[in-house]
């Protein structure tokens, strides 16, 4: 059987939900989010498990879900640590939180030697992209090659009621392939459709059916090397910034530009959602109590 990764990013902060957001009980049975996208996961094909941690973390998810999930499916542990970084760099004194989501990626390069999807730990995405995703990883001719994909949701499905996002804004060519992606911050919805920031101080209008990136990527393990030389040249631009972030949509968007990889976007229909603010749990609750009522789920999933 192939080998085909699954990596959870789950180092992030949890700054404006208050608190580690990735290990709050939301399933009846007490499961967090992680559980159903690994339960997801392993019906989709999946064989293994890359945690992206920080090391003070590692006691606590190990007890609440590590050493779970290590009994049903092959599991390694990374740490992205604020200190990760090239030999000659160093961190700036007042700098206190990591170099985001391509660092935290980029930490996986000494266990990851196979095809591998990328989620975040704190959302949902449903069962249809992670079929896709795997479906597409299992189907490439060679671990070699630049061709990636990934997981396209409608942005009207991921949208929170309780405030603003930042989604991968994404234009997509008629052959389904990605353009380029956007960054776009303090996303919500308007009425028939959504607004957000321009970066300048203004708006501007999204239709709620545009395709948007929720970071659940197909990549082969070359995309490693193309962040370790990307880190570089990022620390060398930003390095010395208290709040700089070398991300992976933005580094994937280089790589489309300068020829380097094309990324298909595989659509998916369902529902994202996830606990972006403290407001947003209950409704996550509610949602996996009607998935289960609904038999898509069983009521203890592990």
């Amino acid at each position: 059987m192939k080998k085909i990764s699954l990596v959870i990013m789950a180092a992030g902060l949890g700054s404006r939900y208050g608190g580690i957001k990735q290990l709050e009980p939301v399933g009846p049975s007490g499961e967090i989010i992680m559980d159903y996208s690994i339960y997801d996961a392993i019906k989709a094909g999946f064989n293994k498990i890359v945690f992206i941690i920080r090391k003070d973390l590692e006691k606590d998810f190990k007890e609440i879900i590590g050493n779970r999930i290590s009994k049903i499916i092959d599991v390694e542990y990374v740490f992205q640590e604020l200190d990760n970084i090239p030999e000659g760099f160093h961190v700036p004194a007042d700098r206190t939180k990591p170099w985001g989501t391509g660092q935290a990626v980029l930490s996986c390069i000494d266990v990851i030697k196979e095809p591998f999807a990328v989620i975040n730990a704190d959302d949902y995405y449903g069962k249809e992209a992670f079929v896709k995703v795997y479906e597409f990883l299992n189907n490439l001719e060679s671990a070699n090659t630049n061709s990636y994909c990934m997981a396209g949701f409608v942005l009207g499905n991921t949208l929170s009621e309780n405030g603003t996002v930042t989604r991968g804004v994404c234009q997509v060519d008629e052959k389904g392939y990605l353009v380029d992606i956007v960054e776009t911050r303090e996303v919500e919805k308007q009425g028939d459709h959504a607004v957000a920031s321009d970066g300048k101080g203004g708006q501007v209008i999204l239709d709620l059916n545009r395709a948007v990136s929720m970071n659940m990527w197909g990549f082969t393990p070359g995309l490693l090397n193309e962040l370790k030389t990307g880190f570089v040249t990022f620390l060398k631009e930003h390095g010395n910034e208290l709040k700089s972030e070398y991300l992976l949509p933005e580094e994937v968007g280089r790589l489309i530009k300068e020829g380097k990889a094309t990324v298909r976007v595989l659509k998916s229909n369902d529902k994202w959602f996830g606990v972006t603010y403290k407001e947003d749990r209950q409704m996550v609750v509610d949602s996996f109590r009607a998935l289960v009522d609904q038999g898509v789920y069983p009521e203890k999933l592990f």
